[in-house]
Protein backbone atom coordinates (compact mmCIF):
# COMPACT_ATOMS: atom_id res chain seq x y z
CA UNK A 1 0.00 0.00 0.00
CA UNK A 2 1.33 3.42 -0.55
CA UNK A 3 2.56 5.49 2.23
CA UNK A 4 1.19 8.60 0.89
CA UNK A 5 -2.61 7.80 0.27
CA UNK A 6 -3.70 10.99 2.62
CA UNK A 7 -1.80 13.14 -0.40
CA UNK A 8 -3.77 11.24 -2.91
CA UNK A 9 -6.89 11.64 -1.20
CA UNK A 10 -6.46 15.27 -0.96
CA UNK A 11 -5.11 15.80 -4.35
CA UNK A 12 -8.38 13.90 -6.11
CA UNK A 13 -10.36 16.19 -3.29
CA UNK A 14 -9.06 19.34 -4.33
CA UNK A 15 -9.04 18.76 -8.36
CA UNK A 16 -11.81 20.19 -10.23
CA UNK A 17 -12.24 18.85 -13.98
CA UNK A 18 -15.02 19.15 -16.60
CA UNK A 19 -17.96 16.99 -16.07
CA UNK A 20 -19.34 15.29 -19.04
CA UNK A 21 -22.85 15.29 -18.29
CA UNK A 22 -23.44 19.01 -18.02
CA UNK A 23 -20.20 20.65 -18.75
CA UNK A 24 -19.71 21.82 -15.57
CA UNK A 25 -16.15 21.98 -13.65
CA UNK A 26 -16.27 20.59 -10.08
CA UNK A 27 -14.63 18.28 -7.97
CA UNK A 28 -14.26 14.90 -9.15
CA UNK A 29 -14.32 13.70 -5.29
CA UNK A 30 -16.80 15.04 -2.60
CA UNK A 31 -16.50 13.29 0.31
CA UNK A 32 -19.97 11.96 1.47
CA UNK A 33 -19.43 9.10 3.86
CA UNK A 34 -19.24 6.59 1.44
CA UNK A 35 -16.46 4.36 0.07
CA UNK A 36 -15.37 6.11 -3.31
CA UNK A 37 -13.55 4.21 -6.66
CA UNK A 38 -11.49 6.84 -8.58
CA UNK A 39 -10.16 5.90 -11.83
CA UNK A 40 -7.66 7.38 -14.09
CA UNK A 41 -7.85 6.34 -17.67
CA UNK A 42 -5.85 7.22 -20.06
CA UNK A 43 -7.07 8.45 -23.80
CA UNK A 44 -11.01 7.54 -23.62
CA UNK A 45 -10.06 5.74 -27.12
CA UNK A 46 -7.41 3.33 -25.32
CA UNK A 47 -8.35 0.05 -25.04
CA UNK A 48 -8.09 -0.08 -21.46
CA UNK A 49 -10.24 2.89 -20.90
CA UNK A 50 -13.33 0.88 -23.21
CA UNK A 51 -12.24 -2.53 -21.38
CA UNK A 52 -12.26 -1.05 -18.37
CA UNK A 53 -15.82 0.47 -18.53
CA UNK A 54 -17.29 -2.31 -19.91
CA UNK A 55 -16.02 -3.88 -16.87
CA UNK A 56 -17.75 -1.52 -14.59
CA UNK A 57 -21.02 -1.37 -16.59
CA UNK A 58 -20.91 -5.42 -15.40
CA UNK A 59 -20.67 -5.04 -11.81
CA UNK A 60 -22.66 -1.51 -11.93
CA UNK A 61 -25.78 -2.91 -9.45
CA UNK A 62 -23.29 -4.75 -6.92
CA UNK A 63 -20.98 -1.33 -6.90
CA UNK A 64 -24.17 0.82 -6.29
CA UNK A 65 -25.82 -2.14 -3.58
CA UNK A 66 -22.36 -1.90 -1.81
CA UNK A 67 -22.61 1.78 -1.73
CA UNK A 68 -19.30 2.41 -3.46
CA UNK A 69 -19.72 5.63 -5.52
CA UNK A 70 -17.32 5.95 -8.88
CA UNK A 71 -15.99 8.61 -10.50
CA UNK A 72 -13.66 8.15 -13.76
CA UNK A 73 -11.39 10.65 -15.14
CA UNK A 74 -10.50 10.08 -19.16
CA UNK A 75 -8.16 12.10 -21.45
CA UNK A 76 -9.91 13.99 -24.19
CA UNK A 77 -12.43 16.60 -24.43
CA UNK A 78 -16.10 16.36 -23.60
CA UNK A 79 -17.42 15.25 -27.24
CA UNK A 80 -14.72 12.48 -26.04
CA UNK A 81 -16.37 11.88 -23.09
CA UNK A 82 -19.87 11.93 -24.41
CA UNK A 83 -19.26 9.36 -27.47
CA UNK A 84 -17.95 7.27 -24.69
CA UNK A 85 -20.48 7.32 -22.98
CA UNK A 86 -22.69 6.49 -25.43
CA UNK A 87 -21.29 3.25 -26.47
CA UNK A 88 -19.84 2.15 -22.97
CA UNK A 89 -22.87 3.01 -21.24
CA UNK A 90 -20.82 4.49 -18.70
CA UNK A 91 -22.40 7.30 -16.65
CA UNK A 92 -21.42 10.83 -17.90
CA UNK A 93 -22.03 12.56 -14.33
CA UNK A 94 -19.42 10.23 -13.19
CA UNK A 95 -16.72 10.79 -16.03
CA UNK A 96 -14.71 13.79 -16.09
CA UNK A 97 -12.48 14.86 -18.96
CA UNK A 98 -8.63 16.37 -18.28
CA UNK A 99 -7.49 17.09 -22.25
CA UNK A 100 -3.78 17.21 -21.33
CA UNK A 101 -3.39 14.77 -18.45
CA UNK A 102 -2.19 17.02 -15.93
CA UNK A 103 -4.08 14.99 -13.19
CA UNK A 104 -2.02 11.71 -14.22
CA UNK A 105 1.18 13.86 -14.26
CA UNK A 106 0.13 15.07 -10.88
CA UNK A 107 -0.07 11.59 -9.35
CA UNK A 108 2.96 10.30 -10.93
CA UNK A 109 1.47 7.96 -13.39
CA UNK A 110 3.30 5.71 -16.17
CA UNK A 111 3.72 8.28 -19.01
CA UNK A 112 5.00 5.50 -21.50
CA UNK A 113 7.13 5.35 -24.00
CA UNK A 114 8.70 8.67 -24.73
CA UNK A 115 11.56 8.09 -27.72
CA UNK A 116 11.34 10.98 -29.65
CA UNK A 117 12.59 10.73 -33.42
CA UNK A 118 13.60 14.20 -35.32
CA UNK A 119 11.46 15.85 -37.52
CA UNK A 120 8.19 14.60 -36.31
CA UNK A 121 5.82 16.01 -34.93
CA UNK A 122 4.57 15.79 -30.83
CA UNK A 123 1.88 13.59 -31.94
CA UNK A 124 3.73 11.40 -34.87
CA UNK A 125 6.04 10.45 -31.96
CA UNK A 126 2.92 9.32 -29.45
CA UNK A 127 1.89 6.94 -32.69
CA UNK A 128 5.20 5.99 -32.92
CA UNK A 129 6.21 5.06 -29.14
CA UNK A 130 2.13 3.44 -28.79
CA UNK A 131 3.14 1.09 -31.56
CA UNK A 132 6.12 -0.11 -29.99
CA UNK A 133 4.06 0.01 -26.42
CA UNK A 134 1.88 -2.66 -28.84
CA UNK A 135 4.95 -5.01 -29.24
CA UNK A 136 5.51 -5.19 -25.26
CA UNK A 137 8.47 -2.68 -25.83
CA UNK A 138 7.84 -0.48 -22.28
CA UNK A 139 5.06 -2.25 -21.69
CA UNK A 140 4.99 -5.23 -19.74
CA UNK A 141 2.06 -7.84 -19.83
CA UNK A 142 0.96 -6.33 -22.84
CA UNK A 143 1.40 -9.41 -24.83
CA UNK A 144 0.75 -11.97 -22.48
CA UNK A 145 -2.66 -10.51 -22.31
CA UNK A 146 -3.42 -9.96 -26.07
CA UNK A 147 -2.50 -13.95 -26.30
CA UNK A 148 -5.27 -14.38 -23.56
CA UNK A 149 -7.85 -12.60 -25.19
CA UNK A 150 -7.23 -15.39 -27.90
CA UNK A 151 -6.61 -18.42 -26.28
CA UNK A 152 -9.25 -17.88 -23.27
CA UNK A 153 -9.51 -18.11 -19.45
CA UNK A 154 -11.02 -20.53 -17.45
CA UNK A 155 -10.29 -17.87 -14.64
CA UNK A 156 -12.39 -15.39 -16.17
CA UNK A 157 -16.29 -15.16 -16.59
CA UNK A 158 -17.68 -16.30 -19.94
CA UNK A 159 -18.24 -12.09 -21.31
CA UNK A 160 -20.82 -12.59 -24.13
CA UNK A 161 -24.01 -14.32 -23.38
CA UNK A 162 -25.27 -17.27 -26.07
CA UNK A 163 -28.23 -15.16 -27.16
CA UNK A 164 -26.25 -11.72 -27.79
CA UNK A 165 -25.69 -10.38 -31.39
CA UNK A 166 -21.62 -9.27 -31.83
CA UNK A 167 -20.91 -6.56 -34.48
CA UNK A 168 -17.54 -6.28 -34.59
CA UNK A 169 -16.57 -5.04 -38.03
CA UNK A 170 -15.11 -6.30 -40.62
CA UNK A 171 -16.42 -9.52 -38.91
CA UNK A 172 -20.36 -9.78 -40.15
CA UNK A 173 -22.97 -9.95 -37.19
CA UNK A 174 -23.03 -13.75 -35.24
CA UNK A 175 -24.82 -14.74 -32.50
CA UNK A 176 -22.63 -15.57 -28.86
CA UNK A 177 -23.98 -19.26 -29.05
CA UNK A 178 -20.74 -19.55 -31.17
CA UNK A 179 -18.08 -19.07 -28.69
CA UNK A 180 -19.74 -22.55 -27.46
CA UNK A 181 -17.80 -24.17 -29.99
CA UNK A 182 -14.58 -23.22 -28.45
CA UNK A 183 -15.11 -24.69 -25.25
CA UNK A 184 -18.61 -24.36 -24.09
CA UNK A 185 -20.10 -22.01 -20.95
CA UNK A 186 -19.45 -20.48 -17.69
CA UNK A 187 -15.97 -19.20 -18.49
CA UNK A 188 -14.00 -16.77 -20.66
CA UNK A 189 -13.92 -19.04 -24.22
CA UNK A 190 -10.69 -18.76 -27.01
CA UNK A 191 -11.29 -15.64 -29.12
CA UNK A 192 -13.66 -14.25 -26.96
CA UNK A 193 -11.91 -11.51 -25.00
CA UNK A 194 -10.38 -10.70 -28.53
CA UNK A 195 -13.99 -10.29 -30.49
CA UNK A 196 -14.50 -7.50 -27.71
CA UNK A 197 -11.54 -6.40 -28.11
CA UNK A 198 -11.97 -5.85 -31.73
CA UNK A 199 -15.50 -4.15 -30.97
CA UNK A 200 -13.84 -1.56 -29.24
CA UNK A 201 -11.20 -0.88 -31.88
CA UNK A 202 -13.78 -0.92 -34.86
CA UNK A 203 -15.67 1.90 -32.78
CA UNK A 204 -12.66 4.04 -32.08
CA UNK A 205 -11.28 3.62 -35.24
CA UNK A 206 -14.87 4.74 -36.88
CA UNK A 207 -14.77 7.92 -34.75
CA UNK A 208 -11.02 8.65 -34.13
CA UNK A 209 -10.87 12.45 -33.69
CA UNK A 210 -13.97 12.43 -31.51
CA UNK A 211 -12.27 10.42 -29.47
CA UNK A 212 -8.70 11.34 -29.58
CA UNK A 213 -8.76 15.54 -30.17
CA UNK A 214 -5.16 15.55 -29.13
CA UNK A 215 -2.36 12.50 -30.34
CA UNK A 216 0.16 13.83 -27.99
CA UNK A 217 -0.78 11.77 -24.76
CA UNK A 218 -1.52 8.03 -26.50
CA UNK A 219 0.98 6.99 -24.28
CA UNK A 220 -0.05 7.65 -20.84
CA UNK A 221 -1.20 5.09 -18.38
CA UNK A 222 -3.79 5.34 -15.94
CA UNK A 223 -4.48 4.45 -12.20
CA UNK A 224 -7.18 3.04 -9.46
CA UNK A 225 -7.71 4.07 -6.50
CA UNK A 226 -10.08 2.98 -3.68
CA UNK A 227 -10.90 5.07 -0.62
CA UNK A 228 -12.58 4.09 2.49
CA UNK A 229 -15.28 6.69 3.87
CA UNK A 230 -12.97 8.73 5.91
CA UNK A 231 -10.26 8.73 2.82
CA UNK A 232 -7.65 6.25 3.46
CA UNK A 233 -6.49 4.16 0.82
CA UNK A 234 -7.82 1.06 0.14
CA UNK A 235 -6.16 -0.57 -2.83
CA UNK A 236 -4.13 0.93 -5.88
CA UNK A 237 -3.55 0.35 -8.89
CA UNK A 238 -1.04 2.11 -11.48
CA UNK A 239 -1.16 1.03 -14.63
CA UNK A 240 2.41 -0.45 -16.26
CA UNK A 241 1.99 -0.99 -20.30
CA UNK A 242 -1.29 -1.36 -22.05
CA UNK A 243 -3.76 -3.69 -21.35
CA UNK A 244 -2.15 -3.53 -17.98
CA UNK A 245 -5.16 -1.87 -15.94
CA UNK A 246 -5.05 -3.87 -13.07
CA UNK A 247 -3.41 -6.06 -11.03
CA UNK A 248 -5.71 -9.56 -12.29
CA UNK A 249 -6.77 -8.73 -15.29
CA UNK A 250 -8.84 -12.09 -15.14
CA UNK A 251 -11.07 -10.19 -12.75
CA UNK A 252 -10.61 -6.51 -12.36
CA UNK A 253 -12.77 -5.47 -9.76
CA UNK A 254 -11.57 -8.14 -7.74
CA UNK A 255 -10.06 -6.11 -5.05
CA UNK A 256 -13.81 -4.84 -4.18
CA UNK A 257 -15.49 -7.08 -1.65
CA UNK A 258 -18.67 -7.28 -3.01
CA UNK A 259 -18.64 -7.47 -7.26
CA UNK A 260 -17.42 -11.15 -8.35
CA UNK A 261 -16.19 -12.58 -11.33
CA UNK A 262 -17.77 -16.20 -10.54
CA UNK A 263 -21.42 -16.17 -9.83
CA UNK A 264 -23.50 -19.12 -10.50
CA UNK A 265 -26.78 -17.53 -9.90
CA UNK A 266 -25.57 -14.84 -12.81
CA UNK A 267 -27.64 -15.80 -16.00
CA UNK A 268 -26.04 -15.32 -19.69
CA UNK A 269 -28.50 -12.44 -20.00
CA UNK A 270 -26.86 -10.83 -17.34
CA UNK A 271 -23.68 -11.12 -18.66
CA UNK A 272 -24.40 -9.39 -21.25
CA UNK A 273 -26.47 -6.57 -20.64
CA UNK A 274 -23.30 -4.47 -19.96
CA UNK A 275 -21.92 -4.75 -23.28
CA UNK A 276 -20.93 -1.71 -24.90
CA UNK A 277 -23.86 -0.48 -26.72
CA UNK A 278 -23.93 -1.72 -30.60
Amino acid sequence: MANHSVDIYALLQHTQRQRVSDGTTVPILTPNGARQLVILWPQLGDFDSLEYAWWLQRERDRLQQSGIMVSAVGIGDRGSGKQFCQYTGFPPEQLFVDPNAALHQDLGLYEGLSATVGGLKPGQNAWLNLMLMCAGIGSPGTLAEVFRGYRGDRKAPQLIADDETIHARPLPPFEGKFFRLAGGNGFQRPFELATLRLRNMAEVLGNWSTYVPNAAHLTQRGGTFWFDAQGSLLYEHRDRGILGFAENMSCPLGFVDSPSCHDSDRHDSDRGSASPAT
